[in-house]
């Protein structure tokens, strides 16, 4: 084991033991969820006192949640549209008291074509590294020789752009690796700086360069596990130039990094380390692949979204990462961290009900004019619920269109599992198809049939009945016969799941889902095309599994194809300039 490590693990007892101490004053909170919500809505009010919102919606001095109720209705982003206008601005007081210092605004795609500006104070920053501390403790107790190994995690820039008054815009992973204290940033292969490298392509190559020629590796964090996916695939093409440049301290992309981003990062990726590239070249040759599994031999621990859609890629992450721990991150976005898992392979986790006031609509109230609400302390187990929040950015009762289940408790603490984004319900005849039905529908005839399918995406198609279809890419299914069976395998457990599903296809209301190839390549041009958009990056992208658009695979067909073509001459340029290295060397 490496020295530093040793001596970081030594040093570390200090800050885990205080870690430890947070972890258990948290839960001791949760013993009465109801009074620690009410602290919490008291503080929030206060915080966000003497705003321009507040004036407009007469809740300054209010003391009780029915109040906030009669007050503020059930709010979206667009609600807030025109404060934080104001606030990129320059007029803070939009929406933030005056003791709320703004840091960032945390970029994310919205359900409309623009992107989401959420404000980021130094309050929500402290709330969400409080969040992160409860869960890291936990996940380091349960797997101990990380303490003495490092970990490879994918942040995203903070500082994109800025706003016509100065205000950094971008990730919020960026802006807490940044903060992280000396100690803990001895702990990261992968510099907080390598986010401010702007091509993708030349991004992902840098953090492949300096996470395989770590040897001493213990675990890897990234939002998506789709995107760990991608890196081992990546690492693997690319084995050659990456075990040279190892190797010879080189690097061949230097040309897509710009001189300022170069010089921070200089001194990590020029360095020279031939006992590692040879150890790398001889695990090469003898699998005739490099894969994660190989060259990290203590890897223990993939800390990924499992929940929803993203458990679908779990098996898949093993096959590259090999048998790991799996830990979740828990129910997060940048409006906030909803909850925090404390147990291993589980995607469940206790209600964060120190930093954010919650509420809840029963998932059969949610469309109703006037949905009943509950507070957390009421939910029941094995009920479905949209949650709403109320946080340190400004937002009141704002419902983040996500669907939850609870689970049970932790005290009076409820626990909840992240099922699907509302918006991703697809609603034809009245079936009202989940995305998280969908993901287990493919997922169970796959495992069945003994197939894998890298990505896929059921979209609904319109038709005299309309039918939904399983779109895959055109060397996923071999043959007619399995693509037809797949298909009919997916119809069936659908409507074994969902019983509207049923009755619509037995009244011919809807005809049997169909499987549609895609050319190859699409599904990573339409990662590249969501991923370039504003508020779009790579950590976070997920693969939509289900789309309720009727026209997703006409749009997907017409705008992906010039996506393909520049992804295939990106491709064909690199192979060639690979090909003049090779011969100049």
């Amino acid at each position: 084991m490496h020295t530093i490590s040793k001596i970081r693990a030594v040093l570390g007892c200090v800050p885990r033991a205080l870690a430890r101490a947070e972890a258990r004053a948290f839960l001791k909170k949760t013993a009465d969820c109801r009074a620690t919500q009410n602290d919490v809505l008291q503080s929030l009010l206060k915080l966000n006192s003497g705003t321009d919102f507040s004036r407009d919606h007469e809740i300054d001095g209010i003391k009780s949640y029915h109040s906030l109720k009669n007050h503020v209705p059930v709010t979206e982003y667009e609600y807030y549209e025109k404060y934080i206008e104001r606030m990129k601005a320059g007029n803070h007081s939009a929406l933030l008291g005056s003791d709320n210092q703004l840091l960032m605004f945390a970029m994310s795609s919205g359900t409309t074509s623009s992107s989401k500006y959420v404000p980021i104070t130094k309050q929500f920053l402290e709330d969400y590294r409080y969040g992160w501390q409860v869960w890291g403790i936990h996940t380091l107790d349960d797997n101990q020789g990380v303490n003495c190994r490092k970990i490879v995690q994918l942040s995203s820039d903070y500082d994109r752009f800025r706003t016509e008054a100065g205000t950094p815009c971008g990730n919020i992973s960026g802006l807490v690796a940044k903060v992280q204290k000396r100690i803990v940033k001895t702990m990261y292969t992968v510099p907080g700086a390598i986010s401010k490298i702007s091509n993708q392509d030349a991004k992902n190559y840098c953090t492949l360069k300096l996470a395989m020629g770590d040897d001493n590796v213990g675990m890897v964090m990234s939002a998506n596990p789709s995107t760990l996916i991608q890196l081992a695939k990546i690492g693997d093409r690319e084995k050659e130039n990456l075990i040279r440049d190892i190797s010879d301290g080189t690097l061949s992309c230097k040309q897509d990094l710009s001189p300022e981003v170069y010089l921070r990062l200089k001194s990590k990726l020029m360095k020279r380390n031939r006992k590692r590239a040879k150890e790398l070249e001889r695990i090469a040759e003898k699998n005739d692949t490099l894969y994660p599994k190989d060259y990290w031999d203590g890897l223990q621990v993939a800390a990924v979204w499992s929940g929803g859609s993203a458990g679908a890629y779990i098996s898949s992450l093993k096959d590259y990462y090999g048998d790991v721990a799996i830990r979740d991150h828990g129910l997060s976005a940048s409006e906030g961290r909803m909850t925090i898992p404390i147990y291993p392979e589980q995607s469940t986790g206790i209600l964060d009900i120190k930093s954010h006031f919650y509420e809840f609509i029963p998932e059969e109230e949610y469309e109703k004019e006037n949905p009943e609400t509950l507070l957390a302390h009421e939910l029941s187990e094995g009920q479905n619920y949209y949650i709403l929040l109320t946080t340190s950015s400004g937002f009141f009762r704002y419902d983040i269109c996500d669907v939850v289940k609870c689970t049970g408790f932790y005290g009076t603490t409820p626990m909840l599992e992240f099922l699907h984004k509302g918006a991703n319900i697809s609603n034809l005849t009245g079936e009202k198809i989940s995305e998280s039905q969908v993901v287990l529908a493919v997922k169970e005839c796959t495992e069945r049939m003994r197939l894998k399918l890298r990505h896929y995406s059921v979209s609904p198609e319109w038709g005299d009945p309309p039918r939904y279809q399983i779109l895959v890419e055109e060397d996923e299914i071999y043959s007619s016969e399995m693509g037809i069976a797949l298909a009919d395998n997916i119809d069936k457990h659908l409507q074994e799941i969902n019983c509207e599903y049923l009755e619509k296809r037995r009244s011919g209301r809807l005809d049997p889902l169909n499987l549609s190839h895609v050319p190859f390549g699409t599904w990573d041009a339409l990662a590249c095309s969501r991923q370039s958009g504003l508020g779009g990056c790579q950590e976070q992208y997920k693969h939509p599994c289900l789309v309720p658009d009727v026209n997703f695979a006409k749009n997907l067909m017409t705008s992906s194809q010039s996506n393909i073509s520049a992804i295939g001459m990106q491709k064909l340029n690199r192979d060639l300039a690979n090909t003049k290295t090779k011969n100049a060397g």
